[in-house]
């Protein structure tokens, strides 16, 4: 094969790490998949930060000594390692809204680091009771333990749930575990908790 070339195989060994990274941050996160030529360029600055973060540590370390005797440490297991804690630290980051939230504080931006408006309701409301209005009208009151990255795909999966019912019907009764296709929900209402009066 022609594109097997010695230099194509060392540029994709250089930009490895950074590809590992690219896919355990999208692995961990619900930010959809961009271009491959957007993935690329995440890529190069993954890797460009491990390789300089991989060299200051072995002269920091002094690990100089390892990488004489084994020059694949310095080469590709460091940078590998460092590629991989810098895309959880990423993603940790980006799941719990910290870059943009002190942009925010700062008064740069007003965008959040969540993928989308629906992702960061649920995020921001975490540990809160859910209404579920149906498209058929009915509405069911539970805990969502799982709910979709996306408003039209997937399920929630509601637990301790119970359908909302007029006064002058006869009451359902709880249930334990309960799927509901996102498709079929029309709107989602968080309930604020009540705090426990002292």
């Amino acid at each position: 094969m022609s594109w097997a070339t010695s230099e194509v195989v060392t540029v994709l060994a250089f930009l490895l790490p950074g590809l590992v990274s690219v896919i355990v941050f999208y692995a961990l996160t619900s930010h959809p998949k961009p271009s491959e030529l957007e993935r690329i360029v995440q890529a190069l600055a993954f890797t460009i930060a491990s390789q300089v973060i991989s060299s200051v540590a072995v002269h920091i370390f002094d690990f100089d000594q390892t990488a004489d005797e084994w020059p694949e440490f310095s080469v590709v297991v460091l940078p590998f390692c460092i590629s991989v804690i810098l895309a959880l630290i990423a993603a940790t980051a980006t799941n719990h809204d910290f870059p943009h939230s002190l942009l925010r504080k700062i008064g740069i931006t007003r965008e959040t680091s969540y993928s989308s408006e629906w992702y960061g309701a649920f995020a921001e409301n975490e540990g809160q009771y859910v209404v579920l209005h149906l498209k058929n009208g009915n509405r069911l009151l539970g805990w969502p333990e799982e709910w979709p990255g996306k408003p039209n795909q997937g399920h929630f999966r509601m637990s301790d749930c119970e359908w909302l019912v007029e006064a002058d019907k006869e009451p359902h009764p709880r249930m334990w575990v309960l799927l509901v296709p996102a498709q079929d929900v029309n709107m989602v209402e968080f309930i604020k908790t009540e705090e426990p009066q002292e």
